[in-house]
């Protein structure tokens, strides 16, 4: 059952709607209600119905919800994707009117980075390093921003601004010989179609009568546009979104966009959604006074008709090693005296060096835990290699990973003959696969080398042929892998012959990767599937994902960042104090500390029925314990919602009392010196 708010959201469907929806408001029963309402009971074509979100886990979990509602018949043709998923749609269909082919690939992070790396070689001077990812954050930012190479202007004074000013155009006429963009590009270059081309924008603009977007408070400045070059004829577009829950700014994410959505989509609706169905009524009194003091933000008060339910326990520990066994003790006891599981149990924290003493706690402890964050499946360097293959046999030119491959594992292309077969290609600037199909020109490659290349490049092309006329992926990856090698190869250069094992599995995931993608797809292909491994984010399908994680009976520990989206029975929210929360780097900026504060509120208001919030009175470095001053957002909370103890089980001393007991210290010192 909706209530008004929800139900007002629900049925209006023409003309531009603001939908402010606090923490736990039932925010996506409200999207997958309206689309059910546009498709059932005003017969909008699904083909007509687009919804936008961040990641692939929602975008699934809201397709999922939706079919349940309308049918898997009737949401056939909706297009329900991420962003980047939709951008890759737009130029699958349109990317050669920018010169590009449509087999094009598309570069992971590592990729970016290797290739960012050889163009600062050929930059630096006198052989000085370079951070090649500091400069690809430049880029990526102004991609972000959509700053194309040939305007970007060197923001302030700094080598890096100035390296990424020379880099960036030779990076982005690098990735088109290449026929290959990055993550960033999808959207850049998607907007650049819709917004060089009116053709290709009428065609979707048409295609798409009806827009959905959610989170929209973390959209940046190329998400707002690619929205409303699309929105702009029928002016149908929702945006759903909670401005206090802006929390990724310092990844590009524009405030302004959901601020000032009335302004710029003039006649807006907005209805706000206060009505909490999570949190107990004292944790959601917490969270609005806390937010309260941010002033670039919407009115509104979170509320629930449930009760007030426990006090928020503020908890002053000794040091982090007291941290940790209070939180691990409180644990036990909640567990045994309210029937929990292990899973009930969240550990919120800033930064991610802070899990240390809280993990080193657990395992002493025997309790089981997963810890979400850390390197990802498809980041590994064994499914970057095996990856690598596919990605050439889709498309050839992609020299990032054809280099990574040529003589990987070891086939006698070593060092120097690769470099002559590049100086070749270089020189005379023809694509290094052309060069391998004939290395006849190229001087000193010896006959070794050369019959190396010759069976390397058969090899590529019968499994190109193979892939072309076969359906079973899978079964023709697993013999590429097999001829390769690669198993051997690993075995080879690790001494840990468990790790070693554990490496051959991640690249037997690659293929179950595959099969799990083939069963979901009407039509799958090689480069299918490389698309969805292009466009993963942190829900990956494999073991080590968020998302299986959290489906373990185990403690979670997570940053603040990582926990948006997600509830707990009992949460603990450790580290309050200056330089934790806020983050040092804002206060020695002298930044603006309301995204900290937004980040804040984010924790308070995961926990369902129990908050506790914790610091430390001091904390070790380099071995020396130096004192810590508590977070400022406690002080905005109200004392009459606060239980205050101290690790011993007293309530703080007073400032009064403080000052008391130092006094008696000095005074009990000079006593000694005395005598």
């Amino acid at each position: 059952m909706l209530n008004p708010q929800q139900q007002a959201a629900v049925r209006h469907t023409e003309g531009p709607l603001l939908l402010l929806a606090g923490a736990g408001s039932g925010k996506t029963r409200v999207i997958t209600s309206r689309i059910g309402y546009l498709r059932l009971d005003r017969q909008v074509p699904a083909d007509r119905i687009l919804a936008v979100t961040f990641t692939n886990k929602a975008a699934r979990e809201m397709k999922e919800r939706v079919i349940e509602q309308v049918g898997k018949r009737a949401a056939k043709g909706m297009v329900i994707s991420t962003f980047h998923s939709l951008c890759v749609r737009i130029l699958k269909e349109d990317i050669e009117l920018l010169g590009y082919k449509k087999n094009f690939s598309i570069y992971a992070a590592a990729d970016q980075s290797r290739l960012v790396r050889d163009l600062i070689q050929s930059e630096a001077a006198d052989g000085q390093k370079y951070d090649a990812d500091r400069v690809l954050w430049i880029i990526s930012d102004a991609k972000n921003r959509l700053i194309p190479p040939e305007k970007f202007v060197v923001a302030y004074q700094d080598e890096y601004q100035y390296l990424a000013a020379q880099v960036y155009p030779r990076y982005q006429k690098a990735l088109k010989a290449f026929n290959a963009i990055d993550f960033d590009d999808i959207i850049m270059l998607a907007v650049r179609l819709l917004k060089d081309y009116p053709e290709v924008r009428e065609k979707y603009q048409d295609r798409f009568r009806y827009l959905m977007v959610d989170e929209y408070q973390d959209t940046n400045a190329a998400q707002y546009l690619l929205l409303r070059l699309l929105a702009e004829k029928h002016r149908n577009l929702c945006v759903v979104g909670d401005d206090d829950q802006s929390i990724y700014g310092w990844r590009g994410a524009d405030l302004g966009n959901i601020l000032d959505f009335e302004k710029d989509f003039p006649g807006a609706m907005v209805i706000r959604l206060e009505q909490n169905y999570r949190s107990s009524g004292n944790i959601l009194a917490a969270a609005n006074a806390v937010i309260k003091n941010n002033t670039k933000r919407k009115e509104k008060a979170l509320w629930t008709s449930g009760a007030a339910g426990s006090s928020i326990e503020y908890l002053r520990c000794m040091d982090e090693e007291d941290e940790a066994c209070l939180v691990i003790d409180r644990i036990h006891t909640e567990r045994f005296k309210q029937q929990l599981s292990y899973s009930d149990f969240a550990i919120l924290y800033r930064t991610n060096v802070q899990s240390r003493a809280f993990e080193e706690q657990l395992r002493y402890e025997n309790i089981p835990y997963v810890l979400i964050g850390g390197q990802q499946f498809f980041d590994r360097k064994e499914v970057k290699d095996a990856v690598a293959y596919l990605r050439v046999l889709v498309n050839p030119r992609d020299e990032v990973n054809l280099l990574r491959i040529l003589n990987y594992p070891k086939r006698g292309i070593g060092e120097t003959s690769a470099d002559r077969l590049i100086r070749f290609s270089a020189e005379r600037e023809i694509p290094l696969w052309e060069v391998l199909c004939d290395p006849s020109g190229v001087e000193d490659l010896g006959d070794k080398a050369s019959e190396a290349v010759a069976t390397f490049v058969a090899m590529m092309e019968r499994y190109r042929k193979g892939f072309a006329r076969t359906a079973d992926l899978a079964e023709t990856t697993k013999e590429l892998f097999a001829e390769i090698k690669l198993e051997d190869e690993i075995y080879r250069h690790t001494d840990d012959p468990k790790k070693a094992r554990r490496r051959v599995e991640n690249v037997e995931d690659v293929v179950s990767s595959m099969l799990s993608y083939i069963e979901r797809e009407e039509q799958p292909s090689l480069g299918g599937f490389l698309e969805k491994v292009s466009l993963l984010d942190q829900d990956q399908p494999n073991r080590d994902s968020k998302e299986k994680k959290l489906e373990q009976d185990a403690v979670i520990l997570m940053s603040l960042h990582s926990s948006k989206g997600l509830e707990f029975p009992v949460v603990f929210l450790v580290g309050m104090e200056e330089e934790f929360l806020p983050h040092k780097n804002v206060i020695n900026e002298g930044s603006d500390v309301e995204e900290e504060r937004r980040l804040c509120y984010v924790g308070i208001t995961r926990a369902q029925h129990h908050l506790v919030l914790l610091g430390a009175a001091s904390r070790k470095k380099y071995g020396k314990l130096q004192p810590r001053v508590p977070s400022r957002f406690l002080e905005e909370i109200p004392e009459n919602l606060l239980e205050k103890r101290t690790s011993e089980g007293r309530p703080p001393a007073s400032e009064e009392e403080q000052e008391e007991m130092a006094s008696g210290f000095f005074s009990n010192i000079q006593a000694l010196l005395g005598d």
